[in-house]
This record gives C-alpha cells, structure tokens and sequence, in this order.
C-alpha cells in the first residue's frame, strides 16, 4: 500500500518517522502541500497522513484509492468526516499527546500576564533598571494567581491537566457545563461545573480547551467578552475561531478585559493583514501555534499515527473518529 504525508515540516525538527514509514511499503513525504499539488499527492495513496491540509469532499472523491486518514493532530475540522464515511474512508486522529507540552504553555501564557514579564524584561533589555533610585523595578501591575478563579471551557484531558497546574498555584477552578466539551469525561471533584454565563462572570482568567464545531465558532465574541471581569484575563490554545478577533480588539483597547494570550488564529499562517498582529499590545501575547510543540509531545504523535495506520491494517481502528466504515484492503 502507498501512504502519503501531506505537511511533513509540521512535526518540527529532531523527530524520527521511522514508527510511521516501517508500517507500509512505500511512502510519499511532503514538507507541505499546497491547494494546486493535493489532487495529484492524494490519487494513488490508500493511507494519508495530514496535520492542516484540508481533506474536502471534492478532494476525497478524486483519491480513489484512499482507505485510511491519520490525522497528526486532535481536532478533524479539516477532514469532510461525513463523505469519508460514505466513501468507506476511515479517519483517526491523536488523542492527549501532546497534554504536557500545552498545559504547561498555557501556564507559561497566564503567567507571563499576570506578572507582566513580557513588559519587565523588555524595560530591562533597554536600561530602566540601570537607571531606577532604587534596588527594583515596579512599574507594572503584578498579580497572584493564589486565591484566583480559572474558568476552564472543554474540561477534556487537557483542560483537566491544566486546571491541576492551576489548583497547584492556589486557583479555584470551575468549569463551563459538559455540552461545552467532552461529555464523557466525569468531573473531578475539585473541579465545580457552572453554566457559561455564570462562567464569564466568575473566573479571573478563561482558558479555552473545546473543539471548535458549529456551536462554538465565535464563542467568545461581543457579549462574552462584555460579561468578563474588566480585570480577567483569556488564553487560547484550541482554536483560533473559537474567538471573535474583531471583539477581542474593541474589548482591549476599550478596558473590558485586562488581557489574553493566543496560540491560535483563525487563518494559520496569519496573513499580513492580520489585524491582530498589526500594533503590538503588551496586553495581547500571541505564540505561533507551538504550545504542542515539545520534542517529547511531537514524538508521541507519530507513535500514535504509526498506532492509527497499523490498526487500519489489523482491521482493529483506533481512535477512529468518523461513522464505521468496511475497511477493504490488501
């Protein structure tokens, strides 16, 4: 069977693909794919691994061949999941791979925020220290995250994960109802479920861990971010649309909230007129969608796609994310 991956150069330097190319005969690797090339990359593969590619109806119907996706990452929305299952295609994805590397980044995010490092180190870099009459700097406002509120919206495993490293800091975490993440998954019980409103409303920061469906694109937008703290704070790991960047701007500049923190946007890579790249905030951070990226996580996605592709040859899927579908292969 030939298998084809489609965005190679998004699994980052120093990792070893040997799990994955030892599972078929032949392979196919792509540092990326661009729209013009994917017809061509995809009509003779039966099995094709994709991070960000978007895998459309219409490109599912010319791959004639495929029988199998591996999806190098957690969320599908780049993946029409309803015409793979009438095409008998199957679709897996990752699961929890990369928990540590992006709990720690979102703690890494509320602290850089709350401390206002990000300020401090630059003031530093350009001689204020030098030039203060006193032993320290104490410009910026810094606060405690001791005795603090975080609103967690998806408590999956990783928004668990990250409210553990939160109640290590002496945060009380509360967490937005089970339609707003995965139901399956029971709350623990120092973890306090409430409605979203009340969510909004109580929390000093809001870290976002729900996929992004129909029902939260633009979850946070105009009125949520009006029912925040004017002192709370939002970070962003899961994805860019779950945000109204529009909003989030106007909410900034106006005062509403005292900050975020993204690792997401809407279009990945942003274009140049990404109107929230275009002034620098020290109030807005903003990391290139590599809170996933420790070498230790990226690892533990290809033993997972290797997992995912010799399920598919066993007739044993797993984490298969799409209607069951015949599995007919050779």
């Amino acid at each position: 069977m030939n298998g084809v991956i489609l965005d190679a150069q998004s699994l980052g330097p120093g990792i070893d693909l040997g799990p994955i190319l030892t599972q078929l005969t032949a392979w196919s690797t792509y540092p990326a794919t661009q729209e013009k090339d994917l017809l061509d990359r995809v009509e003779h593969a039966d099995v094709v691994l994709t991070n960000k590619v978007m895998l459309s109806r219409e490109v599912l119907r010319h791959a004639k061949h495929l029988k199998h996706i591996s999806v190098m990452a957690t969320g599908t929305n780049n993946i029409d999941l309803a015409a793979a299952s009438e095409q008998g295609i199957s679709v897996s994805n990752a699961v929890g791979y990369a928990t540590p590397s992006v709990s720690q980044h979102v703690l890494t995010l509320i602290l850089n925020l709350v401390t206002n490092m990000p300020r401090y180190l630059q003031d530093t870099q350009t001689g204020q220290w030098q030039k203060s009459p006193v032993f320290c700097r104490l410009d910026h406002p810094i606060i405690e995250l001791s005795g603090k509120t975080l609103g967690i919206i998806g408590l999956g495993e990783l928004g668990q994960a990250v409210g553990k490293l939160a109640q290590a800091f002496g945060m009380t975490v509360i967490a937005a109802s089970a339609h707003l993440g995965p139901p399956s998954n029971p709350t623990p019980p120092n973890i306090t479920r409430c409605d979203l409103p009340t969510l909004l409303r109580r929390a000093d920061v809001i870290s976002l861990h729900c996929p992004l469906t129909a029902d939260t694109e633009n979850l946070i937008n105009a009125a949520s971010l009006a029912a925040m703290k004017p002192s709370a704070f939002l970070i962003n790991t899961a994805r860019g649309a779950l945000v109204d960047s529009q909003a989030l701007l106007k909410a900034l500049e106006a005062g509403h909230i005292a900050g975020a923190a993204l690792d997401v946007l809407a279009i990945e890579p942003p274009t140049l007129q990404e109107s929230l790249l275009q002034v620098p905030r020290p109030n807005l951070l903003i990391t290139p969608h590599n809170a996933w990226g420790a070498l230790e996580s990226r690892q533990r996605l290809i033993q997972q796609m290797a997992g995912n592709i010799r399920g598919f040859c066993t007739n044993a899927p797993v984490r298969q994310v799409n209607a069951a579908v015949p599995l007919p292969h050779s």
